[in-house]
C-alpha cells in the first residue's frame, strides 16, 4: 500500500474560493427570475472574504463563458431562461475511472461532470446538477453538481491504512478516502476491510470524515473478500437467529383447508429439473395423458406466500432483500434456509404447498384449457439438468415418455415464439470448479441444453399466461386490474443504429427499418456464432437492449415478443413472484383492484435489488477470475480485444473468458492513441491499428485482488510495428 506522507496532504485547507461556485450557482438558481450584481450576490451568499469577493467575478465571467447564466443591463446576472441552455435536473452519479463522473436520471440524460465540478458529490449519490453546455452547440453536455439531494449510503467499505495514530478508509469508485481519526478505529488495523460511517465532511476539508462500525477482517481472505463483496453493494450476508428461529416454527403437517380447499396432485407423475448443486426446487412439472387425447401439464411452484403470510418478521425481511443473491462460491438466499431449502423446496417423495399453472394442450402445443390455483403437489424424482439431457438424447431411461413428449411440445413452443419475435441470446456463462478452500482450479462454460430450454419454455408458459390472464382476458376486463409485470421496452433508436454501423465495419448487417428488428437481430446473433467476433457482438446487443424490470404498468416484453408477461414460477428467490401469487389468488376470489402505489414502490425496491444482486455476482465472478490468474504470470494467452476507452485495451481470453486491461501506455512498441468512437487505437509512428474484436496475444503483468483488476502486457509481432 501507499504510505501516507503527512496527513494535511490530504486534509488540506480550503481556498477562498472552496465552494464559492456552487453557491453563486444555487443563488442564482433559487431566483431564476432575477438579475444581481455582483455585490448583491456575494450578500446574498453572505460572503465577507474581500478575496472571495474579488472572485465572485471571475467566476460569474466563467459562467456567461460557459452558457450557464447572461449578463444583463448594469452589469447584473441571472440563470438563462429555462429551455435554452441551461438546465436544472436531479439525477444520479456515476464516478468513472478519471474521478470524473457522469450523471444520470431517468430521462435518459449522460451529462459529463469533471471531478471538480462534483462539490462533494460521491459515486451513486442523488443529485441536483446544472447542466450548461450542450451538444447543440458542438460540444457535449457538461455539468456542475449543485446540490446533495441524497447520499446513495452512509456507510461505506474499503481498506483501511493507518498513518501517526489516524487512518484513511481507501475506497474504490466511491470518489474520495474517508479519514478516520484514531479515536474513531474502533480496532481496525492496518490492511484490514473494514466498514466505516460517513459522520461530517468539513468545509474546509478535501475528505469526509468517517468511524469504523465493522471489522471486516485481513484483506486477501477469502472469506472476507467475499463479505466485502456483499457489503459493497449494501446487501445481507446471513439472517439474524431470530428470523431463523422464526422460520423453523412451521411444519409440514397439513391443515384441513389444505385438503378441501386445495386441487390434489399427488398422485400424478411429478418432477423436478435443476442443476446438479441446487438446494432449492421451487417450481416441478407433472404430466398425464387425457382421455381425449391431449395432454395435462401442470407447472406447479412453491407457495411460499403460504408462510410468508403468517409472519410479518420474514414477509419484511423477503420484501428488504427482494431477492437471492448467486455468487460464485454460495447462494445468499432470499429466505431462511428452513424455507428455502426444506418447507418451501419441492423435494422427492414429499407432500408440497403449491401454486400451480395447468394447461391442456393437443399435439401441436396449442392450449385448449387452463386453470390456476393452490395445490398439493408430491415430487416423483429430481432430475439433474445433464441427467434429464441423456434421456432426451438417448430417447430412454427414466420416465422416457414423459421427458421426450415434454421436449416435443417445448420446442414446438419455442419455434412458435421465435417466429413471433423473441430475441435469442445464447451467452455460455461462466463457471469455476473450486476446491475445498474456495480456489478456482478450473473455467468451464455453462451452455444451454435440450433439457434447460425445456424447463425455460414451459416457465415462460406460466409466466406469460398468467400474467394475460389478469392483463387481458380475466372477467372481460382488460385495463382495470393492479398487477405486476416484467417489462422490457424496445430499444432506443440511437443505440440500435450506433449497434448497426459498428457490426456493419466487419462486414454483417442488421435491418433497423421495418419492424423487423428481432428477426435481424436473431440472424445476425446466429450468423457470429462461431466467429470470434460472437462474444463481442452478443456483449454490444445486450447493452443496446432496454433493461427489463418490474412495474404495475404494462408495456410488454420486447426480448421474448409477448404483449403480456410476469414472475410466477421463483418465489423462492424472487419477492415480485410471490406478490404475483398473492394478486393471482385476490382476484380468483373475486376480489377488487387494490391500490397500484403500493405494489409500484415494491416493483422499484425490487428492481433495484435484483440490480444490485446482478453488480455483485458480477463481481464475484471477477474476484474469481483474478485469483484463477494469479499464478499464471509467465503463460501468454489468445485474447480478443472487447473493449477500447481512452486508456486501454480490454482483452478477453479465449481459453477462459478472463477480462483485463492492457494501458496503452504499456505497450512499448509505440505511442498508441485511442479513437473511442471507432473502437480502434492506432500507433502515432507505425500506423498499426488494433480494433475490437481483433485477436491478439496477451501475458498477465498483475494481478490486484482488492480491486478486482488483471493488468495485461500486449505481445506484438515486430513485423507490425517496426
Amino acid at each position: 500500500m501507499t504510505k501516507r506522507k503527512k496527513f494535511k496532504s490530504k486534509l488540506s485547507k480550503s481556498r477562498p474560493d472552496k465552494g464559492l461556485k456552487n453557491k453563486i450557482l444555487a443563488f442564482l438558481y433559487k431566483y431564476p427570475n432575477q438579475s444581481f450584481s455582483s455585490k448583491q450576490i456575494a450578500k446574498g451568499i453572505k460572503i465577507k472574504d474581500r478575496s472571495a469577493k474579488d472572485l465572485i467575478g471571475f467566476h460569474l465571467r466563467n459562467y456567461v463563458v460557459s452558457g450557464t447564466i447572461e449578463e444583463r443591463a448594469n452589469s447584473k446576472y441571472r440563470i438563462v431562461e429555462q429551455g435554452s441552455e441551461a438546465e436544472r435536473l436531479i439525477g444520479k452519479i456515476d464516478l468513472i475511472k478519471s474521478g470524473s463522473a457522469y450523471f444520470l436520471n431517468e430521462n435518459g440524460d449522460d451529462i459529463y461532470i469533471s471531478s471538480k465540478n462534483l462539490n462533494k458529490a460521491l459515486n451513486g449519490d442523488k443529485v441536483e446538477v446544472a447542466i450548461f453546455r450542450h451538444a447543440g452547440r458542438g460540444k457535449k453536455a457538461e455539468g456542475e453538481v449543485v446540490n446533495i439531494v441524497e447520499r446513495a449510503r452512509a456507510n461505506y467499505l474499503g481498506i483501511i491504512e493507518t498513518f501517526n495514530g489516524n487512518a484513511f478508509l481507501t475506497t474504490e469508485r466511491v470518489g474520495r478516502d474517508i479519514f478516520i481519526h484514531g479515536s474513531k478505529l474502533n480496532g481496525a488495523k492496518n490492511g484490514q476491510r473494514a466498514i466505516v460511517k460517513l459522520l461530517d465532511w468539513p468545509e474546509k476539508a478535501k475528505n469526509p470524515f468517517g468511524e469504523v462500525i465493522e471489522v471486516l477482517g485481513d484483506a486477501g481472505d477469502h472469506e472476507v473478500e467475499i463479505h466485502a463483496i456483499l457489503a459493497e453493494f449494501g446487501l445481507p450476508s446471513k439472517f439474524d437467529k431470530e428470523l431463523e428461529a422464526e422460520a423453523e416454527k412451521f411444519t409440514e403437517e397439513l391443515t384441513e383447508d389444505d385438503l378441501q380447499n386445495r386441487r390434489d396432485f399427488r398422485d400424478i407423475c411429478t418432477f423436478t429439473i435443476d442443476p446438479d448443486d441446487a438446494k432449492d426446487f421451487d417450481d416441478a412439472i407433472s404430466f398425464q395423458k387425457l382421455e381425449n387425447g391431449n395432454w395435462e401439464i401442470g407447472i406447479h411452484i412453491a407457495d411460499v406466500s403460504y408462510y410468508l403470510d403468517q409472519s410479518e418478521v420474514l414477509e419484511e425481511e423477503a420484501f428488504r432483500r427482494a431477492t437471492s443473491v448467486y455468487l460464485v462460491d454460495r447462494v445468499v438466499p432470499m429466505l431462511p434456509e428452513s424455507l428455502s431449502n426444506k418447507l418451501c423446496s419441492l423435494r422427492p417423495n414429499e407432500t408440497k404447498r403449491c401454486f400451480s399453472a395447468v394447461f391442456e394442450m393437443d399435439d401441436k402445443a396449442i392450449i385448449k384449457k387452463q386453470w390456476f390455483g393452490r395445490t398439493l403437489i408430491n415430487s416423483d424424482h429430481r432430475f439433474t439438468y445433464m441427467e434429464a439431457q441423456k434421456v432426451i438424447e438417448d430417447k430412454s431411461g427414466e420416465y422416457e415418455e414423459e421427458l421426450l413428449t415434454l421436449d416435443r411440445l417445448a420446442k414446438i413452443m419455442r419455434e412458435k415464439r421465435m417466429k413471433a419475435g423473441a430475441i435469442s441470446f445464447d451467452k455460455a456463462e461462466v463457471k469455476f470448479h473450486l476446491d475445498e478452500e474456495s480456489n478456482p482450479t478450473k473455467v468451464f462454460f455453462k451452455h444451454s441444453l435440450d433439457a434447460h430450454k425445456l424447463i425455460e419454455e414451459y416457465m415462460l408458459l406460466a409466466n406469460k399466461q398468467v400474467a394475460s390472464f389478469i392483463g387481458a382476458k380475466m372477467n372481460g376486463d382488460p385495463s382495470g386490474k393492479t398487477f405486476v409485470y416484467r417489462i422490457h421496452d424496445k430499444p432506443d433508436p440511437d443505440k440500435i443504429n450506433s449497434f448497426s454501423q459498428f457490426v456493419n465495419q466487419f462486414g454483417f448487417s442488421l435491418k433497423t427499418e421495418g419492424g423487423q428488428l428481432s428477426t435481424s437481430l436473431n440472424s445476425l446473433l446466429a450468423e457470429v456464432k462461431n466467429s470470434p467476433f460472437a462474444q463481442m457482438v452478443e456483449t454490444l446487443a445486450m447493452r443496446s437492449m432496454s433493461k427489463a424490470k418490474y412495474s404495475t404498468a404494462n408495456i410488454g416484453h420486447y426480448g421474448l415478443g409477448f404483449n403480456y408477461y410476469s414472475h410466477f414460477t421463483s418465489p423462492i428467490r424472487r419477492y415480485p413472484d410471490v406478490m404475483v401469487h398473492r394478486l393471482l389468488q385476490h382476484y380468483l376470489e373475486g376480489g377488487s383492484s387494490p391500490g397500484a402505489d403500493q405494489y409500484e414502490f415494491a416493483c422499484k425496491h425490487s428492481s433495484s435489488m435484483e440490480k444490485l444482486a446482478s453488480d455483485a455476482e458480477r463481481s464475484s465472478t471477477k474476484y474469481m477470475q483474478v485469483k484463477f490468474l494469479e499464478d499464471k504470470k509467465d503463460v501468454i494467452f489468445e485474447g480478443v480485444v472487447s473493449g477500447v476507452t481512452e486508456w486501454g485495451l480490454y482483452v478477453e481470453i479465449v481459453e477462459n473468458k478472463c477480462e483485463g486491461m492492457v494501458p496503452l501506455r504499456a505497450i512499448k512498441q509505440d505511442y498508441y492513441i485511442a479513437d473511442t468512437k471507432n473502437y480502434v487505437v492506432e500507433g502515432q509512428t507505425t500506423r498499426h491499428q488494433i480494433r475490437l474484436g481483433d485477436k491478439v496475444n496477451v501475458k498477465i503483468a498483475n494481478t490486484n485482488l482488492y480491486k478486482k483488476t488483471i493488468d495485461m502486457d500486449l505481445i506484438l509481432d515486430k513485423s507490425l510495428v517496426n
